[in-house]
């Protein structure tokens, strides 16, 4: 902060958007969430829509999804329409659910064609493989009331999974695996592609509203901080 304050104390700079952005991420990712909302409340500008979005994400990947949700509510208010429309070329679009399971209980459930069927395999079986390189699920973030074993399905049909998996079964072997999403990819999901890089020798390049994530080997390019 010394440094930050010096830039127009000492250096007569007047601090951009961007260098506010940074601090926000700094504090966020310390631990520091009370500090980092009393930093854009006494900014001498409208905070930006990322500034408010970093803060929201940094507080779930903290845990604590009180603010997390409170800070997603005064984005939802501020920028109603800030949902990027434009898929990137070469990118494989992720909008709503790719499986729509039809109605029926979970044992008689029946999956809209055999292609879905083939992708909620591959998911199945790739998460036992998963759970042995010590992958956890994160199903803090599902805030329904529901049972635990279907907080893991939910998030196993997450958007971007399930083109992941698409792309794993029509794609030839030690292809890369290219996915866009208009929204900030998942902890969870961030975390699943990292270990299915590995497992399956495949590289992963994810482009979220924020970054490019290059998953290879297990490992993420931004290093679990986006």
């Amino acid at each position: 902060m010394l440094h930050f304050d010096s830039m127009s104390k000492v250096y007569g700079i007047v601090p951009t958007m961007d260098h506010y952005f940074d601090i926000v991420g700094m504090l966020g990712t310390c631990g520091y969430l009370d500090e980092a909302l009393d930093f854009i409340e006494k900014m001498p500008m409208e905070p930006s829509f990322e500034v408010w979005e970093t803060l929201m994400n940094l507080c779930r990947i903290q845990g604590n999804m009180e603010l997390s949700n409170r800070y997603s509510e005064i984005m939802e208010e501020l920028y109603p329409s800030h949902l990027s429309k434009e898929p990137k070329a070469g990118l494989v679009p992720v909008t709503a659910s790719v499986i729509a399971p039809k109605e029926g209980t979970k044992k008689n459930r029946k999956w809209e064609s055999l292609g879905d069927q083939k992708i909620y395999e591959l998911l199945k079986g790739l998460k036992e493989q998963m759970k042995e390189e010590g992958y956890v699920p994160e199903t803090r973030f599902v805030l329904h009331d529901i049972h635990p074993e279907e907080k893991e399905e939910a998030i196993m049909s997450h958007s971007e999974r399930l083109a992941a998996a698409s792309s794993l079964l029509k794609t030839p072997a030690r292809h890369e695996v290219q996915i866009i999403k208009n929204l900030r990819v998942c902890v969870d999901c961030h975390f699943a592609f990292k270990i299915i890089s590995k497992i399956v020798g495949r590289k992963f390049i994810v482009r979220d509203v924020k970054r490019f994530h290059h998953m290879e080997d297990g490992k993420c390019s931004c290093n679990d901080y986006w």
